[in-house]
Formats: C-alpha cells, structure tokens, sequence
C-alpha cells in the first residue's frame, strides 16, 4: 500500500435528516482514531501452562476520535457546538483513505477552544463511541 496524506483522513458530522447529509468538520489539521477491544481473562487452574486465556468475543469494543485546528466559523462549527451542549449522539463518518468508512453515533466528550494573543483561534474535540459502528471498505 502507498503511504496516505493525513489531510485525507476526514471526520464528518451528520445533519441527522433522511437522507442523511454529512459535513466534514472544518479547519482540523491533526486526528486520531483509535479501535479499542477490551478483554475478557477466562484463565483458570486448568489452562494449559498457567498461560493466559482470554474469551473471545466478550470484551466491550470501542472507538475514540480525536482531532484540532484552526477555527473557522463554519458550519461544522455551529454542528458541534449544538451537539455538545445538547448531549446528543449524532452520526459521524470517519474516512480513512485507502481503508474505508466508519461511520455512527459518537458523543462530544471534549471540546476545547483557545488561541495566543498574535495566532489564530484553534479548536480540539474528542469523540467517544455511544452505539454499534458500521465499517465500509475501500474500493
């Protein structure tokens, strides 16, 4: 696989209508999308060398997003900021070039502004998983 851009892995926030329109969030510079998979120690008295045993398909799934940039005034911005403070669970899309689409309900956990008194206005947000995640693959 060739190496990716970074500006092409895209965070998108749905409008929540039917259809559903999604709008990519705007001015992020930097995100992280991290899978997560707990597990589950199913290890006991009788496992095979005292090695570890973990359950399959037990453990809770989860994802987190991250990103930050420069604050834009967009649309987007408005988006988010109804979400947060509404504690709402919007759909999302997160398109990871070359990988594919993952796309569903996250909560706003964090959303943080700031800026210097000579540079621009910068934003960070973080999303946690609230539901089932679907996954669309590149074509």
């Amino acid at each position: 696989m060739a190496a990716q851009k970074g500006k092409d892995i895209l965070i998108k926030l749905g409008d929540g209508g039917s259809p559903e329109v999604f709008t990519t969030v705007a001015g992020i510079r930097t995100r992280t999308l991290s899978f997560n998979a707990k597990t589950v120690d199913a290890t006991d008295s009788d496992s095979t060398g005292q090695w570890r045993e973990l359950l399959a398909g037990a453990g809770v799934k989860s994802m987190a997003v991250s990103g930050s940039g420069v604050f834009r005034d967009a649309t987007s911005d408005g988006m988010m900021q109804a979400a947060f403070f509404a504690a709402t669970t919007p759909n999302w899309q997160l398109v990871i070039p070359a990988f594919g689409v993952v796309a569903g309900a996250f909560q706003i956990a964090a959303l943080e502004y700031a800026g210097q008194h000579e540079g621009e206005a910068s934003f960070s947000i973080s999303l946690a998983s609230a539901g089932a995640l679907s996954f669309t693959a590149a074509t």
